[in-house]
């Protein structure tokens, strides 16, 4: 039961971080010249909430936040919450409260700063990284390393793909990411998988589907097929994510939301 959680993070956030224009990976970037995105899939004030199950039992409460905008190095930034609370069930076993916060820039939709505070039963894991995004370095407690452009972490990826349009896209093909994590930059490949209508507590939703290829190692090496669904319109939440993990299964279902910036096109009434 080790990290149960993080795999529900880890799939969570970073399978739906997948598609990332080559462009934005060899982009040389200035101070006046940061990429700017013309976004409307979310803004202050958006709340997402999910069941988390494992193996049909709710284990716990996932949430997706963007309470605040804060300054960073200058710039304007989402300050963007994903935590992780088991229910008082299942913290009998097995206690989980995780924490991950981006600061994301609100123009240009990566990160400037990016801390994950886990603790899960008897384990504890504490992350930091701070990412100069002009001078492609970030610095950790331990040390600082070189990025690519624009590079991620599992949070602002995330958000980063809701900003993508699908409409183009063909089942099959293929996209790729980078994402640091710990002292490393990763290589994501992800697979477009189509359309499908699901049904979870929120309503019913018109979705596209995603699956990340995982390799082995790395922060998201798993033991099988994930798949996640995201709303087929401008806002593309996450809906569900399903995964297998090496003992039973997770799902994260969306429960409610509030504060959307726009409506939600492929909810079916």
């Amino acid at each position: 039961m080790k990290k149960f959680f993080i795999a529900v993070m880890t799939s969570f956030l970073t399978v739906t971080a997948s598609q990332i224009h080559a462009q934005d990976i060899l982009a040389v970037q200035s101070a006046n010249s940061l990429r700017n995105l013309n976004q409307s899939a979310f803004s202050l004030g958006e709340r997402l909430v999910y069941d988390v199950g494992y193996s049909f039992i709710t284990a716990g409460e996932a949430v997706f936040s963007i309470p605040t905008i804060d300054t960073i190095h200058g710039k304007e930034c989402y300050q963007v919450l994903f935590t992780v609370v088991s229910t008082p069930t299942f913290s009998f076993f097995y206690k989980v409260d995780d924490r991950y916060e981006t600061m994301l820039d609100t123009k240009g939709i990566f990160p400037w700063r990016f801390t994950q505070r886990v603790r899960e039963g008897k384990y504890k894991y504490d992350f930091f990284a701070e990412f100069d995004q002009l001078n492609n370095v970030v610095t950790t407690k331990d040390n600082r390393y070189p990025i690519p452009p624009y590079v991620h972490e599992a949070v602002s990826a995330m958000y980063y793909v809701r900003t993508m349009d699908f409409s183009k896209s063909r089942p099959g093909e293929k996209f790729y990411l980078q994402n640091f994590y710990k002292d490393s930059t990763y290589q994501l490949a992800v697979k477009f998988l189509g359309y499908q209508q699901i049904e979870v507590e929120a309503g019913t939703f018109n979705c596209v589907l995603v699956e990340p290829l995982m390799k082995e190692g790395g922060l998201f090496k798993n033991e099988g097929r994930i798949i996640i669904w995201m709303t087929n319109d401008e806002r593309k939440i996450p809906v569900k994510v399903s995964t297998k993990v090496v003992v039973g299964s997770i799902d994260a279902e969306l429960r409610e939301y509030s504060g959307i910036n726009g409506p939600i096109k492929a909810k079916v009434e």
